[in-house]
């Protein structure tokens, strides 16, 4: 690669930093964007290796195996998490742009002339997935690549919008056939499959969706966090869709005594071994809700007087603060219902 070149039409058409306005350039280097390592017990005879800058390989090199031990047919998808590396030049933001990482990826195999309709399907899907968890709408932006790389022929980032700006959390690619047939080429074993709907043998093509769990996780995060005031005071709460809260509900006596802490008690033995229960009877009954309003428990189960007379307990709902009587004997069902993934699903 001709780098003085490169410098030298920086010179020549007098391009300046958008930001200091200079032009003060230094030499044009190339930079290192895998991570790499020595291997091998003694120095100096380490090899130099790289890490993995992708999840994907994996996957399309198990292809096969997954395709006829699991006897799945096209169109289908193989999905995987693990450790990425990338050589950041900045590593910044939090936990947005960091040197390890753990990657989501599904590689979804289809049939090839299908994979411009099925890159849309998946695009649609992914956004609508975002939404059904609690992402709103004009936090969310669509980016289509124009530039694509050499193995690509679609491409896009779904973006949202963090408090440092848009910013990418999942790429979507219509990848081609290019990472099995090079697989092919390279091990010299073949990487087709049998399409009994067509009768005929073909390398299929492929829908990526990459998606960042350290990403996902910090606009799940951002998301979620809610400054309001309410009745002239500062309310700060997490507001996680149920499915996704930690903690799922709160089971909080009125006071320590009169038997109230044992009925409590009896309520957490129920739902605790399906559900992530905290229970909490230090301070006041309001001290308690604002506990755990910051760490995102969606419902506050108060057991008070009344619940030793009728087996009813107070919900306390995270998010409008309203409450309401419930029989304990219908707890299990509301908060099965509530922190259900189906109620994700139902969305999408």
């Amino acid at each position: 690669e001709d780098l003085s070149g490169v410098r030298d039409l920086i010179i020549n058409e007098n391009i300046v930093c958008p930001i200091s306005s200079t032009a003060n350039w230094t030499e044009v280097r190339q930079f290192n964007l895998m991570f790499s390592t020595q291997v091998g017990s003694v120095a100096e005879d380490a090899s130099t290796i790289y890490l993995r800058p992708e999840t994907a390989q994996g996957i399309f090199v198990n292809f096969l195996n997954v395709q006829k031990t699991a006897r799945m047919k096209v169109p289908f998808g193989i999905a995987q998490i693990g450790k990425a590396f990338r050589n950041e030049i900045v590593a910044r933001q939090f936990i947005f742009r960091m040197r390890e990482f753990e990657q989501m990826e599904m590689q979804f195999f289809v049939r090839p002339g299908t994979e411009l309709e099925w890159y849309k399907e998946w695009a649609a899907t992914r956004m609508k997935w975002h939404k059904a968890l609690g992402i709103p709408e004009e936090k969310l932006r669509r980016h289509d690549h124009e530039k694509l790389a050499h193995y690509a022929n679609a491409a896009m980032d779904i973006e949202y919008e963090f408090p440092f700006g848009f910013k990418e959390v999942e790429g979507i690619h219509s990848r081609t056939d290019f990472d099995l047939k090079s697989h092919q080429e390279y091990s010299k074993k073949k990487q087709q499959y049998f399409d009994p709907e067509v009768n005929q043998n073909y390398i299929p093509y492929v829908i990526e969706t990459s998606i960042g769990a350290d990403r996902l996780f910090l606009m799940t995060l951002c998301n979620a966090y809610v400054e309001e005031e309410v009745e002239g005071k500062q309310r700060t709460y997490l507001k996680f869709h149920p499915a996704l809260a930690p903690v799922k509900a709160a089971i909080l006596p009125l006071t320590k005594k009169d038997g109230l802490p044992e009925k409590a008690q009896e309520i957490v033995e129920n739902l605790k071994y399906d559900f992530n229960i905290i229970y909490e009877e230090a301070a006041s009954i309001g001290k308690r809700y604002a506990r755990q309003d910051l760490i995102g428990t969606p419902f506050c189960i108060a057991v008070d007087h009344q619940t030793l007379e009728d087996n009813t307990v107070t919900i306390r709902h995270r998010d409008t603060t309203e409450q309401e009587r419930v029989a304990i004997a219908d707890l299990y069902a509301r908060l099965a219902a509530a922190c259900s993934f189906r109620r994700v699903f139902e969305k999408i």
